[in-house]
């Protein structure tokens, strides 16, 4: 680290805090955040068949995704609770062995979504899991990363 960089997370005691966003604009933001699953073929033409015991997997998985969006600041202990917007969780697949799911997380506020967007598509993913792990435990999650995020200070960033 270079001389003289403070840390914006740390207060003048070197103890952890949450930064004080009140002086700063309201501004709309997004962020997109992706994941995928691997797994076998049967596994994905169980799911997007609707032959998976425990229901219909994306119905229930896009609500797990959309209410941890929502309770990121729970649990993540720097994110501030955050008015969001908008929430939407999509899928896709390559027909073959893998499940793509995008979170898409707006707000109008001081701070960006960033987080609301990588929970939802973990949280979503998660539940894929929970939801066939009686048909296969060998599911692979990931990589889990932002996409693209809009609005705010640092301006926009895309992947």
């Amino acid at each position: 680290m270079e001389e003289g960089t403070t840390f914006t997370h740390m207060n003048e005691q070197g103890r952890a805090r949450m930064v004080d966003v009140s002086e700063k604009n309201q501004t709309k933001r997004t962020a997109l955040a992706k994941t995928s699953m691997k797994m076998e073929s049967t596994t994905l033409t169980a799911i997007k068949e609707g032959k998976i015991k425990k229901g219909d997997v994306l119905a229930v998985a896009q609500v797990a995704g959309i209410m941890a969006a929502k309770k990121t600041s729970e649990w993540i202990p720097m994110c501030h609770p955050i008015p969001i917007t908008g929430i939407d969780i999509r899928f896709s697949d390559n027909n073959k062995d893998e499940l793509y799911i995008e979170a898409i997380v707006s707000t109008v506020g001081k701070t960006g979504v960033e987080m609301e967007a990588l929970t939802a598509a973990s949280a979503t993913a998660l539940t894929v899991y929970d939801m066939c792990k009686a048909l296969e435990k060998a599911i692979i999650i990931g990589p889990t990363y932002l996409a693209e995020k809009t609005g705010g200070k640092s301006g926009d960033y895309h992947r």
